[in-house]
């Protein structure tokens, strides 16, 4: 049966048994495309082959192009229109790496630009600039209402300007100056005829010429003060170019016409070169005599600054919008914090308004007025103290009443982001290189005294960095590590001590904890009142600092008449002391036919058999030089002594170097 039963089953393959429980896995391949025709791959490459093939063209932009200082290698990409990389490479070839954050020197952003593959026109904008385009206003003109004429007092120093404001105010500033120098920007105001005028006082020492041009910046008005016993002087010169470059107009005082020599007709005739011409004289430049310490004249004065706001001057400002004007002066008051200065120029400031200037913001706690009473608001042209900014803001800044606290902090907040990039561009700019660095600490070419500065507004730091930095000299140089307004803390010493500094108060005076701080850390710390007693001082610092200089004296010459050669020392001179003095000590240099052949020292000297110290003029000696025996008769030994003079101020000569001679330096 099974034989039939086989011989009807049809044959099928014999698979392998799978394990109970076990099933087949098919595999299922889902293709949308199964059915279409496959082309032969290498036919499609031919096909692809035989496409015509397009050039890529890269067109580079061209024009001028405008970035910020202390632009990153990104931003600078983004506004050249080539790639980061293109900028790294430009920056490795010019011996910097550089990272794509990084930010750039204004030197390297022109560098740059003036690379072949780049070949563009690129304007830096600074921090600086950014104020300097004035903001347009819209007003309605039934809103303008006039407002009082800005003056500002300038001239040169000891020409009496606080004393003539003194006199116009009646009050006693001048007596609290310290050494009889404004230094720092004063606003008053005064009321003559029924009309305000506020007034602006301006340091006229040299130190101060960024305070006065701020104090140019923001005025209507200028008087120009010039002693009549004295004359024009060179920050008279200085004053008139500030007040022409902002474009004000100048009303002359002649002050101190009570003095025996004053001679206001040569004030005049000095001014008048100048190119203040009297209107007296033809010209259109208002002058007055007046006497400060006397009170004469002085509404002549003023009577002569009306008129010319009033035929000059169109001085209307809207009070019924937002406050804005320029900070005056900015201080740390330890009682109430950080106090601003600020002249209303557009609007009302009021108690409760949130303002930013630059990179401070705040909202306004307390006004107060030039006499330093409490107000409540502050309309165009009136200066008012202002509390409440997180910082002292710096001078020169436009201030200006904002919405709320969030959009303050924003603006600082962008403003202060600015300003750090530029100094960041600034001090990468500044630094040395490696192989500099290298160089000057194998010669030991310079030594930085460190200084931080504190003082008690910003205008006089500024000032006293300003004198500071132009101290130059090749072997020391003052670097300002740290600068600030208000009294010196524990913070200072602190940084003192870690970075080997001076601390150096300006105006200000150092805390109790501070003073013992500095005992305990042994830190120097230094407090003036006047800005040429600080920079006589750190002058003398760095003097001090100075390696001394080293000088030759010729003491005596011995001409070489006999030659002993002994086998186990040398070549012995037999010599004549033809003038002054020969010393075991000192240097010798050969002479030969009027040719200095070597220079080496004495290693013995005998007279007869007996090694002496010294051989005075006429006498004879035996001379032994240490490393040289190819001496001659007839050689003229020219002997001297080296010896170490302190330096009194920098204008000294630095150390000469050695001789090319192949001999040693001199021991000092």
């Amino acid at each position: 049966m099974a034989d039939e039963q086989g011989q009807n089953r049809p044959n099928r393959p014999i698979r392998p048994r799978q394990a109970p429980g076990s099933r087949r896995k098919r595999r299922v391949v889902i293709d949308s495309g199964a059915n279409r025709p496959r082309p032969d791959s290498r036919q499609a490459r031919n096909q692809t082959d035989l496409r015509p093939k397009t050039p890529r063209e890269v067109v580079l932009p061209t024009g001028p192009v405008t970035v910020q200082s202390g632009v990153t290698v990104k931003e600078l990409s983004q506004a050249l229109g080539i790639p980061v990389a293109a900028i790294i490479k430009i920056m490795m070839g010019l011996g910097e790496m550089a990272t794509i954050t990084q930010s750039l020197s204004d030197e390297a952003v022109q560098m740059i630009a003036a690379d072949p593959g780049v070949s563009r026109e690129v304007t830096i904008k600074h921090a600086s600039e950014d104020d300097d385009e004035p903001e347009t206003y819209e007003d309605d003109p039934a809103a303008l209402q006039a407002r009082p004429p800005v003056v500002t007092i300038m001239g040169h120093v000891d020409h009496g300007k606080t004393t003539l404001l003194d006199a116009i105010r009646e009050s006693a500033v001048v007596e609290t100056e310290a050494g009889g120098i404004t230094q720092h920007i004063g606003a008053y105001q005064v009321e003559h005829n029924g009309r305000r005028l506020t007034f602006l006082d301006t340091p006229g020492h040299e130190a101060f010429t960024a305070m006065r041009a701020r104090g140019a910046k923001v005025t209507d008005i200028a008087v120009l003060v010039v002693a009549a016993d004295d004359g024009v002087m060179p920050q008279t010169r200085e004053s008139i170019s500030h007040a022409t470059a902002a474009k004000v107009p100048i009303v002359v005082a002649v002050n101190k016409i009570d003095m025996p020599d004053a001679d206001p007709n040569r004030v005049r005739g000095d001014l008048a070169g100048e190119g203040l011409q009297p209107e007296e004289w033809g010209g259109s430049t208002q002058f007055s005599d007046v006497s400060a310490k006397l009170k004469e004249n002085l509404n002549d004065l003023l009577e002569k600054v009306l008129l010319v706001a009033d035929a000059e001057l169109e001085l209307t400002a809207n009070p019924d919008t937002e406050a804005s004007g320029p900070i005056i002066e900015s201080r740390l008051d330890v009682g109430r914090g950080p106090v601003a200065t600020m002249l209303i120029q557009r609007g009302t400031l009021r108690v409760g308004d949130a303002i930013v200037a630059g990179d401070a913001w705040g909202r306004v706690r307390a006004l107060y007025d030039f006499r330093g009473e409490k107000l409540e608001e502050a309309k165009p042209g009136d200066p008012v103290e202002i509390l409440g900014f997180d910082h002292p803001p710096p001078g020169g800044e436009l201030a200006r009443v904002v919405e709320n606290e969030r959009d303050a902090r924003q603006r600082a907040q962008i403003r202060g982001e600015r300003l750090r990039r530029e100094e960041l561009a600034t001090a990468a700019n500044s630094g040395l290189s490696l192989e500099q660095l290298f160089t000057q600490m194998q010669t030991g070419s310079i030594q930085d005294l460190n200084l931080i500065l504190k003082g008690d507004v910003l205008g006089s730091v500024e000032a006293a960095v300003s004198e500071l930095q132009k101290i130059q000299h090749p072997e020391v140089r003052v670097h300002v590590i740290h600068q600030g307004v208000g009294g010196i803390t524990e913070n200072d010493v602190n940084l003192a001590s870690a970075s080997s500094a001076l601390v150096v108060g300006f105006n200000v005076r150092p805390s109790a904890e501070a003073r013992g701080l500095a005992e305990r850390e042994g830190v120097e710390i230094r407090t003036y009142r006047v800005i040429y007693q600080l920079t006589d001082d750190i002058q003398q610092a760095l003097v001090g600092m100075l390696a001394p200089v080293t000088t030759e004296e010729t003491i005596g010459e011995a001409e070489v008449r006999q030659l002993f050669r002994v086998s186990r020392l040398g070549t012995i001179a037999g010599c004549y002391v033809t003038n002054g003095t020969v010393k075991r000590s000192a240097r010798v240099r050969v002479v030969r036919d009027g040719t200095l052949i070597y220079e080496t020292s004495i290693a013995q000297l005998r007279r007869f058999k007996d090694d002496v110290r010294e051989v005075q003029e006429g006498f004879e000696c035996g001379i032994l030089l240490e490393g040289f025996n190819d001496v001659k008769e007839g050689d003229i030994l020219e002997l001297y002594e080296t010896r170490s003079v302190e330096r009194t101020d920098l204008s000294a000569p630095p150390t000469p170097q050695a001789g090319s001679n192949g001999a040693d330096p001199p021991d000092a």
